[in-house]
């Protein structure tokens, strides 16, 4: 290859700067517009557009860093702002570029390309350009992901790719079933692998198969529920193998998914019956009161944490709600489907995934949340609070968090026990 060249990634900084003047009044409403001059929205536009072109030329560049750095300040940029008139003219230029990446490059550049294949799906939404790009880079994913010889983290992303731009485009009911099918040839051989090691070791191919489940598990919650019906009864009384992985995140994607599919056999049949009930509920309040000591603490107490949960949702057909804010807006998580979206989304969006909620049609209608809210000055203007006020806010709440904190702190005691 050629020579690197010296590539200004698009950061975070240049995110905030160029989202400043139409989103931080409610994606912060802390925010104040004495913080900082005003900012020309038209030429921060137009600057941003430029320098995104560029990115796109130098993913054709000969140099594999060059390239690679080119696709991760695209993805930093379509994580961060709503650009679907820029990528709606750009998108088979985009899609060459991914497909050119994903065949030629190595493990990092294979990677950096799914990812930005995933964010391109997100920015399009669910119409017929996004399938376009998915007839286009669909088969490529699919071929990666079983391909033996490819490097696993490069398997990894393609999985990950493939299910969520499967999730956002397809309307074709076998594109859907052949998807996850392809998933399932991958994470089914965790099944093999532990009972030819009962359960006790790991392999390289762990993170794959993590994947894969995942993406299996993402697409299951759009199948028709005859579709349903046949998956949970194929997968149902395996899974619970995988709890056994000495792997904390198999153990945890296992745990979850198995919450996920007793969540929708009860949807499809209120007297669902699971033989094993009483075998899977031992298994699972052993690990929602893990206390062996080889294991690390961080990793004990979220695994507790997590099988609490699940073990609620097995037993009792209970899920804790959790609330996320946005901006003006709240959006509360009351079931496991509806968890699995959102953190197979925010794992992709990162920080962005606050912005997207607010401003991205077709997270909105995901979950569920109707037309974009906008509000007018007065309304951002009622929401503002100065710096002093913001600085006497978060003193308080330090102060109260620190004696909460102290009066809850003992030595001796293992601190995760009492959550």
């Amino acid at each position: 290859g050629g020579q690197p060249r010296n590539v200004q990634p698009f950061s975070d900084e240049d995110a905030s700067i160029e989202t400043m003047s139409h989103c931080s009044g409610f994606s912060d409403p802390a925010s104040s517009t004495e913080d900082g001059p005003e900012v020309d929205e038209e030429a921060t536009q137009e600057d941003l557009e430029y320098r995104l072109k560029g990115f796109i030329d130098l993913t054709l560049d000969k140099s594999a860093k060059t390239r690679q750095a080119a696709l991760e300040s695209l993805k930093s940029a379509f994580s961060s702002k709503i650009l679907y008139e820029f990528i709606m003219e750009r998108r088979l230029t985009l899609t060459d570029s991914i497909e050119r990446c994903i065949k030629k490059g190595k493990s990092d550049e294979q990677c950096a390309a799914a990812g930005l294949a995933c964010l391109l799906c997100v920015q399009m939404g669910s119409g017929i350009e996004s399938e376009e790009i998915f007839k286009t880079l669909g088969p490529l994913l699919k071929k990666i992901v079983c391909d033996g010889t490819a490097s696993i983290q490069a398997r990894q992303a393609c999985a990950t790719c493939l299910g969520i731009c499967c999730f956002i485009v397809t309307d074709d009911i076998t594109e859907l079933y052949s998807t996850m099918e392809c998933l399932e040839n991958i994470f089914t051989k965790a099944y093999q692998r532990d009972r030819d090691t009962n359960g006790v070791s790991s392999t390289h191919n762990t993170v794959l198969h993590i994947s894969a489940l995942l993406a299996w598990t993402l697409l299951l919650t759009i199948c028709p529920m005859n579709e349903v019906k046949k998956k949970i009864e194929m997968h149902l009384h395996k899974l619970p193998s995988l709890l056994s992985c000495d792997d904390l995140n198999m153990r945890i994607a296992a745990g979850e998914t198995l919450a996920l599919l007793f969540e929708l056999a009860r949807e499809t049949d209120a007297d669902f019956f699971y033989e094993d009930m009483e075998l899977l509920t031992e298994k699972l309040r052993a690990l929602a009161t893990d206390g062996n000591k080889h294991r690390a603490k961080v990793d004990k107490r979220k695994q507790r944490s997590v099988f609490r949960d699940v073990l609620r949702a097995v037993e009792e057909r209970d899920f804790p709600t959790e609330m996320v804010k946005f901006g003006p807006e709240r959006m509360y998580i009351d079931c496991w489907v509806k968890k699995q979206t959102y953190d197979t989304f925010k794992e992709i969006l990162g920080s962005g995934m606050q912005y997207h909620l607010q401003s991205n049609d077709f997270l909105r209608n995901v979950f569920e949340l109707g037309p974009p809210v906008m509000l007018d000055a007065a309304a951002l203007k009622t929401m503002k609070i100065s710096r002093f006020e913001r600085h006497l806010y978060n003193s308080a709440a330090f102060k109260a968090r620190t004696k909460a904190r102290s009066k809850c702190r003992d030595k001796r005691a293992d601190v995760g026990e009492f959550f």
